[in-house]
């Protein structure tokens, strides 16, 4: 059997990594389940952060274009996204809050959208929308009336569960990935002894 091709090597060292991230986000997934209160402060600071690199990358952006027709409108968004990162930093429990019931009042607003939808239509999948509008109420409701004791794990759980969820379809990614390089690897392997063994035959046994 012929050794990996350096292209094959390459390939699987990189699925192994994306294998080894999401093995990583799996585990801050279930930590941040565990502790979803841990978990939703991360998240604003890191919201925060955020902000707070995008408004001076921003900034830097429109001071390297001044003298354009959007170098004050550039100016305003970098400075807003500078303060709302700051806020945010400094107070990330009343962030907590504050975007805990802006997501209940999505989840109200889009389940009664979505039962009233499914009503006046009809369409063929009335029971699937009227189950998602149900439930979507029923979330929106449950975190209003917890509210403000519901910031402390909602978006904590939210954050974890997508930590989880992108931390799985990286290692199935990865190790899907590292099948179809062995795969294509074996194959090459193959069709090379079946021509080596057909250039190496004689020729009187050749059709």
């Amino acid at each position: 059997m012929n050794e990996p091709t350096a292209e094959d090597r390459r390939l699987n060292r990189s699925f192994g990594w994306l294998t080894l991230l999401g093995a990583l986000l799996v585990i801050a997934g279930v930590i941040g389940l565990v502790y979803t209160g841990v978990a939703t402060l991360t998240s604003m600071l890191l919201f925060g952060w955020l902000l707070l690199v995008g408004g001076l990358v921003g900034l830097l952006h429109a001071i390297e274009s001044r003298g354009t027709n959007y170098f004050w409108l550039g100016v305003v968004v970098a400075a807003l996204n500078i303060a709302a990162g700051v806020v945010v930093i400094k107070h990330p429990e009343g962030t907590a809050e504050a975007l805990t019931m802006f997501a209940a009042l999505l989840f109200l607003t889009g389940g009664v959208f979505r039962l009233v939808g499914s009503v006046v239509v009809r369409g063929p999948q009335m029971g699937w929308t009227l189950l998602q509008g149900a439930f979507g109420l029923l979330l929106g409701l449950l975190v209003l009336f917890d509210w403000p004791h519901s910031s402390l794990y909602v978006l904590g759980c939210f954050f974890s569960l997508a930590l989880l969820f992108d931390g799985l379809g990286l290692i199935a990614l990865g190790i899907g990935g590292r099948r179809i390089v062995s795969m294509v690897a074996g194959r090459r392997d193959g069709g090379q002894r079946h021509t080596g063994r057909t250039s190496t035959s004689p020729e009187g046994k050749q059709k």
